[in-house]
């Protein structure tokens, strides 16, 4: 995987543009000084959990006695799932009913942008390939880098292009994710078949 397709992957995932009606909507009590500065937070708040399972996960997986098959096969049946609710979206959205109130990490920062579905795939990048963990770093960056770019021009995408628009670039990300998660679990079975010596 190159660094733009891990890019690419990463940003699909954290879904910046199905995103940008919750955070609207959690944001708009506070002044518009106060938006940026919140979302600012809660996005380096999101970058630092992503490092840290980035860096670490690796070592969470020996601690837990699990292959880097299972988490490739258990990481595309996550994505698989994530990219179907992008497609068929529930009516109480992602996170239901969210309390009012300036956020403090959640649901901004964690579960929004630093998700589950997030967390075990810069998770898997880094167990399967931990000697390339600086280009990880770098695709997770850019993914980052576009999301935040993404979202702090939320209210004016969400002006320019529509709901309808943004719900409909939010159900072919979750395609492109659906995709990409069923090539993830079949690489995880064809790793484990190569590796698992047949009993005769």
């Amino acid at each position: 995987m190159t660094i733009l397709s891990a890019a690419l992957l990463l940003f699909l995932i954290l879904d910046p543009l199905g995103n940008i009606p919750v955070f609207l909507s959690v944001l708009k009590p506070l002044t518009p000084q106060r938006q940026r500065i919140v979302l600012a937070r809660e996005l380096l708040i999101a970058l630092a959990v992503l490092m840290g399972f980035l860096w670490a996960g690796k070592y969470a997986l020996d601690m837990m006695h699990l292959r880097q098959e299972s988490v490739a096969i258990a990481g595309g049946i996550v994505l698989f799932l994530i990219g179907i609710r992008m497609i068929f979206p529930r009516p109480e959205g992602l996170m239901g009913e969210i309390p009012g109130g300036e956020p403090f990490i959640v649901p901004l920062a964690i579960p929004l942008v630093a998700g589950p579905s997030g967390m075990a795939a810069v998770m898997l990048m880094g167990s399967n390939d931990p000697s390339r963990l600086a280009d990880w770093s770098l695709a997770l960056m850019l993914a980052w880098g576009a999301t935040a770019a993404i979202l702090f021009s939320a209210t004016v995408l969400y002006k320019w292009l529509g709901r309808r628009v943004l719900t409909a670039l939010e159900r072919l990300m979750g395609m492109l994710l659906v995709a990409i998660s069923v090539q993830m679990v079949l690489d995880g079975i064809g790793t484990y078949l190569k590796l698992t010596p047949p009993n005769i």
